[in-house]
């Protein structure tokens, strides 16, 4: 009973795995790189691809003439001679890997050596048609084609694919058995990623930046533009960014600062952008009858500062000469007028108020399909007090992402619905067509569509008649809002340091583009009205050509 119960063991229960060590010992592989999957743009513009290369192998038990193989790969491929030797010699290894992605010419010239135990197989190489172009969003993968940030990284699964491999008999001491055919197990190549980025409004943005660049050599600069009507992400640009066919793998820290993709990874202080969502709490809190809300007609105090506990938080400007007085809604947020947006939020109460910086999603991620997406920094709601308030209501005190920032102002002025910022649609085979459609995402309803398309035309004059003036472009309804922010080093502002901003949107009365420019600490710049308006008001320029897109009546 004992012997057979043994036997039962051996064979059925242990028996797959001792038949896989068996086949170890009787074979010797080389692997054979399945192509990763494509990742294009909404058009079907390829924007990461792969060209054919290849890889070298060394099996030292069938190498006949050690010497003469590590001299000769040496003198190919650049290798170090003796420390490929001695991995031959110590015969301790099954199989050597020399070096990878080759072209071709250098593998034929390989073939007329006719090396006994050296071999080489097809391999890829990544390439990226655009160079720099969407760098920080697409990412890059390692040597040997696995993504290690960017999309490359986040949809991995779907872009590597499964490898294969040779097989050849070996005998006990792994040289190839004589007149023994090779057995293929076939690579699966990787599924594509077809993304929402256009690539032409991408190189509008990327163009917009590098002219920012060079006016105020700004410590970095950013475009993001969104599809309010569904969150899709139509183009995120990154000044400095980096070539990621050349990428400075030896240099980490830079590699890591280049490809960091800080509009979904970094957080700041908004400033006077954050205004659009003080003004929607109010106009919707209002039309739903509270009466802690102002009313639309309602004119604000013209001083240019409000005591709150005991301190002076002021406005922007002095208000002299007759300026930011008798202001409406409307006219302060044409002046983005500091004191009437703390009065807003102070009547409404901090939890009115939270509940709308809540239901906009700051404090949480967006959900968008990227690794590494921060959630920026927002006080909880029972430690808040006044002065808090106070400053948020006008972008400080509170930190963003901005793609935070960009999703709630699509939710703001769409008619009040937010959704998750998407930047891939489909994952498909180019043979077989479509696998998987993603579908845009709607998490809420943040306000009603009366609201959102009232704070939608007051936006609009903010760019026609207000601080938005940089953006307005003639026969087209264009929204937005300035901001300009502080920024702090160990805890105290840094004097002369700003982010400077500006969200725009068109057309107003149905927002099909959404723009966030960003400018971090520019050179010349004073204001988010000058600096970042006049890069989404090219930005939309570029897309109007682009999708002749003519003019309203």
């Amino acid at each position: 009973m004992l012997v057979l119960s043994r036997t039962f063991y051996i064979q059925v229960v242990w028996g797959k795995d001792l038949r896989e060590i068996a086949i170890d010992q009787w074979t010797r592989e080389l692997p054979i790189t399945a192509v990763r999957g494509e990742i294009v743009d909404a058009s079907g513009d390829l924007l990461a691809g792969n060209k054919t290369s290849y890889a070298v192998y060394v099996r030292p038990r069938c190498v006949t003439d050690e010497a003469l193989v590590a001299k000769t790969l040496s003198n190919l491929f650049e290798v170090d001679e003796n420390k490929l030797l001695n991995k031959i010699k110590s015969q301790n290894l099954s199989e050597i890997t020399v070096v990878r992605q080759i072209d071709k010419s250098k593998a034929i010239e390989l073939e007329k050596y006719h090396l006994d135990g050296v071999y080489y197989s097809v391999d890829n190489t990544r390439v990226y048609p655009y160079s720099d172009m969407l760098s920080q969003t697409l990412g890059y993968t390692s040597i040997d084609g696995t993504g290690i940030c960017g999309l490359e990284a986040y949809y991995d699964k779907y872009l590597k694919g499964t490898d294969g491999e040779i097989l050849y008999e070996s005998d006990l001491v792994g040289k190839d058995v004589e007149n023994s055919t090779p057995h293929y197990a076939q690579a699966t190549n990787g599924l594509s990623v077809k993304l929402s980025i256009d690539a032409k409004i991408q190189l509008i943005c990327e163009s917009a930046l590098d002219k920012v660049v060079n006016r105020y050599s700004p410590k970095s600069c950013s475009v993001l533009v969104l599809n309010p009507q569904n969150g899709r992400v139509l183009a995120m640009a990154t000044k400095p960014s980096l070539d990621l066919n050349n990428l400075p793998r030896d240099d980490i820290e830079t590699l890591n600062k280049l490809t960091r993709n800080t509009l979904v990874a970094d957080s700041y202080e908004p400033g006077s952008t954050f205004k659009i969502v003080t003004a929607l709490a109010n106009i919707e809190e209002h039309l739903n009858g509270n009466s802690n809300a102002f009313s639309l007609n309602y004119v604000f105090n013209s001083s240019n500062y409000r005591m709150v506990d005991g301190r002076k938080i002021k406005c922007w400007t002095t208000h002299a000469n007759g300026k930011h007085s008798n202001e409406t809604l409307q006219e302060a947020l044409n002046n983005s007028c500091n004191p009437c947006f703390v009065d807003i939020a102070l009547s409404l109460g901090k939890n009115t108020f939270y509940k709308y910086v809540n239901r906009l999603n700051f404090g949480s991620a967006t959900g968008i399909d990227f690794n590494g997406e921060a959630i920026g920094m927002v006080l909880y709601e029972n430690s808040v007090t006044n002065g808090d308030l106070a400053r948020i209501s006008f972008g400080q005190t509170i930190a963003v992402t901005p793609i935070q920032l960009a999703a709630a102002a699509c939710a703001c002025v769409n008619g009040g619905k937010y959704y998750s910022p998407q930047l891939a649609t489909e994952i498909f085979d180019k043979e077989l067509g479509i696998a998987e459609v993603i579908e845009p995402k709607l998490i809420s309803e943040v306000a009603s569509q009366e609201a959102s398309k009232i704070l939608a035309s007051y936006l609009e004059n903010v760019v026609s008649q207000g601080s938005g003036k940089n953006a307005y472009i003639e026969g087209y309804k264009v929204g937005g809002k300035t901001g300009t922010a502080q920024k702090y080093e160990n805890g105290i502002i840094a004097q002369g340091k700003y982010v400077m901003s500006f969200i725009g949107f068109f057309p107003s009365s149905s927002p099909e583009y959404l723009a966030l420019a960003i400018v971090d600490e520019p050179v010349g710049g004073t204001y988010g009205s000058t600096v970042a308006a006049p890069i989404v008001k090219e930005v939309f320029e570029g897309i109007i050509k682009h999708k002749n897109i003519k003019p309203f009546n």
